[in-house]
Formats: structure tokens, C-alpha cells, sequence
């Protein structure tokens, strides 16, 4: 760090306190970054992000409250010079350019390097021009190339269930143990869905599978049944 350089100041969103137990130790271990706070839901978020002002905001995918692409855009509105950097187990193109249209400084899957996480870090908050995308070649060139008068993208009827379990508020957990599945077969599906969908979330997941008549919640969904 340079003399005259004040620290990068970062702000953790994870709902996992492990999690951000992890990262805040990766990021004690280099002398030009400090956390300033942490946050577990996207209210949180925004009210962190408000208060300390941090130069980068490290965002979960996938936390309570708003959609990503909310969040993103009222923690923006609050701070505007705050770089924000997504985590995330997903990938897709869809997914990816929604978040770039409200302004993330970079897209980061959770397999990245240390190294690699500190480095977009840094990127970011010095090179204001600079947005890192990491994610696989094929869902960068998945990009721009779907048909916007083919086929609509269908779930199947195992990704359906999940989805209208996932509507019930229900967690991984529970949808396993009403499917008779893994919890990791359940994020499986989640992943798959997110794709397809070109979801930010679990709330924008349903929301756009209820807008495309793909799943039947609440009331819709037992006058079906009886």
C-alpha cells in the first residue's frame, strides 16, 4: 500500500456468517483492506452500505429480502461511488447481463482463488473504468444468442416442484425432505432454474416463473389440485 493511499474499505453481504467469518480472514490478511461492516439480508445492505460508505460491497447472490438487482440498485442510490462485486454459485448470461444493467463492478464465482478475489478488489477500486466478470467462456457466449422467437424455456416437473416449494418459503432443506432428495440435488435444480429462468434470486425465480405461467402458487395453485 502506498503512503498516500488510504485502505479499500469493504463491506461483507452474505447470509452465512461462516461464510463471511471466511472472508473477512482472507481480507485480514492484506495490509491495504479492512472490513467495515457486515450484513446478513439486502435491508441490511443497503443500511451498511449507507452508513460506512465502504469503496467495495462483496454481495451474495442469493440472500434474504430483495433480488440482487434491487439490491444492487438501491445500494447504488445510497452510494454511488460504492464498487459493488457479486458472489455467486450461478452462471448465465441473462442472469449476468441483468446485474451489469444496474451497474456491479464485477461477477465472481465462489470457486475463485483468493488471489483472484483479492485482485477484483483491487481492480475495482482503483480503476474505475474496470468490470471483472468471472464465469465460464460458454455462459459469456451464451450471451445475445437466444432466439427471441423460439421456443419458450420449460422447467421440468421435478424443477417445477422445487420452484413451487421455494414459493412456500420453504428452505433447501425442507424441499428435500418433502421430495425425498439431497439438499445438494436441490440446489442442483436451483442452479438449473436460475439458468433457464435468468433469475438474480429465489423471489425473482418465482416471480418470473408465475409471470410465464410455469408454476401455480397460493390460491391458483390449490384450486388446481382440488
Amino acid at each position: 500500500m502506498q503512503p498516500d493511499q488510504p485502505e479499500t474499505t469493504v463491506l461483507l453481504v452474505d447470509d452465512h456468517a461462516l461464510v463471511r467469518e471466511g472472508l473477512r480472514e482472507i481480507l485480514g490478511y492484506q495490509d491495504d483492506m479492512v472490513v467495515v461492516g457486515e450484513a446478513g439480508d439486502s435491508q441490511g445492505a443497503v443500511e451498511q452500505t449507507a452508513e460506512k460508505r465502504p469503496h467495495v460491497v462483496l454481495l451474495d447472490i442469493e440472500i434474504p429480502g430483495d433480488d440482487a438487482t434491487t439490491t444492487v440498485a438501491r445500494i447504488r442510490q445510497r452510494s454511488p461511488h460504492t464498487a459493488v462485486l457479486i458472489l455467486s454459485m450461478y452462471e448465465g448470461p441473462e442472469l449476468l447481463q441483468s446485474l451489469l444493467d444496474v451497474g456491479v463492478r464485477g461477477y465472481l464465482l465462489k470457486s475463485v482463488t483468493k488471489q483472484e478475489l483479492v485482485s477484483a478488489i483491487r481492480s475495482v477500486r482503483f480503476d474505475k473504468d474496470r468490470v471483472v466478470v468471472s464465469v465460464s467462456r460458454e455462459s459469456i457466449a451464451g450471451g445475445g444468442q437466444s432466439d427471441p422467437g423460439g421456443p419458450p424455456m420449460i422447467l421440468s416437473d421435478r424443477e417445477r416442484e422445487v420452484l413451487e416449494l421455494t414459493a412456500q418459503a420453504l428452505s433447501n432443506r425442507q424441499i428435500a425432505a418433502q421430495l425425498s432428495l439431497t439438499e445438494a440435488t436441490v440446489k442442483r435444480h436451483l442452479r438449473n432454474i436460475f439458468v433457464k429462468l435468468g433469475a438474480a434470486s429465489r423471489i425473482d425465480a418465482v416471480n418470473k416463473a408465475v409471470e410465464g405461467a410455469l408454476i401455480e402458487v397460493g390460491e391458483r395453485r390449490q384450486a388446481a389440485h382440488r
